[in-house]
């Protein structure tokens, strides 16, 4: 496909970047460390340290797994929390230790957890203790042999710290019981790495950063073998993509999503580290009102979420009452940003949601609409520097502008493959080096591009194709609705027939209400007749719903 596109790029923002500049994701974060030491890097629970704090602490946790531990280059480290300030230090640690990171989410099942440790050979886990209790499950039947056990407490010093775990261990009963032999503190594990010297490893842009476990929507979940050269081309891209708009330095960004899911990984945490801002650490997002509180008492300039956590925010009186006066940038990700939703929040903050697309095998970022656009696209924009694009249809050929294709993408963020997948490598990569998304997209004239659909999520309803982010988007804009999900079930009539899960806004919502709503904005075979109303809706870890929860849901029951 012709990249059409690069006449359409912002004034001053390069097609290309220089992908041999970084030979790590470590040498960006010292640099940044170096440049800005005496910036706040991270704030959390009310504590905020500085780059070179958090350089020093990231160099005796380095020095640890090197000294202590003697792990061997490239061995693999599963790290399991949410967003405390003992996250970046364990993973910038382990990375400067030559070794590779397995984030893990902290939520998982022990069914879950036991596939992640024993797929990735993972042989060293660092657990919030809050979790501890779900490893020691599945610990026997696992290769981990060093267990680095965090508290929420840890980075608050001897009495604060302490206060903080005894209320979550007694009063708020949010550590549960847990027995595994031979645990080594979070602190010890500083305090011994800092009275040993750390050797610097010689990292390669072709070595392994992290294995980034896919959300499973296809089966099976897999490592992603993304390389310190794919995370770094693509902080590199995004630097590019920024740079008329945020100044390294002064950024305060809020970092809601979980660190362990690639849009903040490498959104809030390496994008931002590399631009030297204050990185907010939500640690609880579904804790609204403190949450809240807390984006109260700064001035923030960048905001980064998903649609269901722009949604709750503007259903919120409180939202409101916030200084969005120094806000520069909303980005949102991860799912389709609904455009009823991104109509409030312009309206409440003052600043349009710039939607972004990317998927775990790449990195994440693929395409980002320009940051000066006035008011939300409904579209992806398009390629980030260095990225190609084809839009192919069944047939494998590209297809015409204007007619939908699944996208095919190219660039240096692109990962290497499957870890010990080499067939399932070999489907997703092509010989021309082209990586399948397995998204629906329409290219326009100038190049930009809009999503469709998942190709799996596709429902096709009496020989007609109905993509169900279409029809969510119509419903989402009914007054009643909170939010909602659209999935095929079997039909004799029709093949497959649309079926709709609902959370209702307004109590007084009916399905005889939301039918006649959807028939004025639907033509006929688009028109959903099954309704059900829910309480709630499943989610991924970010927060995006689990149109494939619903289907197999329906599917039992049928």
């Amino acid at each position: 496909m012709e990249k059409i596109w690069l006449n359409s790029y912002e004034e001053g923002v390069n097609a290309e970047i220089d992908p041999t500049r970084y030979q790590s994701v470590i040498q960006v974060f010292q640099e940044s460390a170096k440049k800005y030491g005496h910036r706040p890097a991270f704030q959390n629970l009310g504590k905020t340290i500085s780059y070179a704090e958090t350089a020093k602490l990231v160099n005796d946790f380095a020095s640890f797994l090197q000294n202590t531990l003697k792990l061997p280059r490239g061995e693999r480290v599963a790290i399991m929390m949410p967003n405390l300030m003992q996250y970046p230090v364990a993973l910038f640690g382990a990375l400067q230790a030559g070794l590779t990171v397995v984030n893990t989410n902290p939520l998982y099942t022990p069914r879950e957890l036991e596939h992640q440790l024993n797929d990735s050979g993972a042989t060293t886990i660092v657990v919030l203790e809050n979790f501890a209790n779900t490893l020691e499950l599945v610990l026997p039947r696992t290769k981990i042999k060093n267990v680095i056990v965090a508290t929420v407490g840890d980075m608050f010093g001897f009495f604060k710290g302490s206060l903080i775990n005894f209320v979550l261990r007694k009063i708020k009963k949010m550590v549960p019981e847990y027995r595994i032999a031979n645990t080594i503190s979070f602190q010890t594990a500083l305090k011994q790495g800092a009275s040993q010297p750390f050797t610097p490893v010689g990292i390669t842009r072709d070595d392994t950063a992290f294995l980034q476990y896919t959300g499973g929507t296809t089966g099976v979940a897999k490592g992603a073998v993304l390389t310190h050269g794919n995370i770094c081309a693509n902080m590199q891209q995004a630097a590019e993509w920024i740079k008329n708009k945020l100044v390294p330095g002064e950024e305060v960004v809020i970092a809601a999503l979980p660190l362990y899911h690639i849009f903040a990984l490498t959104v809030n945490l390496m994008i931002f580290t590399q631009a030297a801002a204050k990185i907010m650490l939500i640690t609880n997002p579904r804790d609204m009102k403190a949450f809240i509180g807390d984006m109260k008492k700064e001035k923030i300039s960048v905001f980064i979420g998903v649609n269901t956590l722009f949604n709750a925010m503007v259903n919120r009186p409180d939202f409101a009452e916030v200084d969005f006066s120094a806000l520069k940038l909303t980005l949102g990700g991860g799912m389709a940003t609904q455009k009823a939703v991104a109509e409030k929040w312009k309206n409440i903050t003052g600043t349009p949601i710039v939607e972004a697309y990317g998927l775990t095998e790449a990195s994440p970022g693929v395409c980002c609409n320009p940051l000066n656009i006035p008011a939300y696209s409904g579209g992806i924009g398009l390629p980030v520097p260095s990225t190609e694009v084809e839009l192919r249809g069944a047939d494998g050929k590209e297809v015409p502008i204007g007619q939908p294709g699944e996208m095919w993408i190219r660039g240096p963020q692109v990962m290497k493959g499957y870890w010990n997948r080499p067939e399932e490598t070999a489907k997703a990569i092509d010989g021309r080096g082209f990586l399948e998304t397995g998204d629906i997209a329409v290219m326009d004239e100038k190049g930009w591009f809009k999503l469709v659909d998942r190709k799996k999520d596709l429902i096709v309803v009496s020989g007609f194709n109905v993509y169900p982010n279409e029809i969510e988007e119509v419903v989402a804009h009914h007054d009643k609705v909170l939010e909602v999900a659209c999935i095929g079930v079997s039909s004799e009539k029709t093949g497959e027939a649309l079926k709709l899960f609902v959370v209702k806004k307004d109590p007084s919502l009916t399905a005889e209400e939301l039918i006649a709503f959807c028939r004025t904005e639907l033509t006929a075979y688009k028109v959903p007749k099954n309704i059900e109303f829910r309480d709630e809706l499943p989610k991924s870890n970010v927060g995006k719903i689990l149109r494939r929860e619903l289907r197999n849901e329906a599917q039992g029951k049928a």
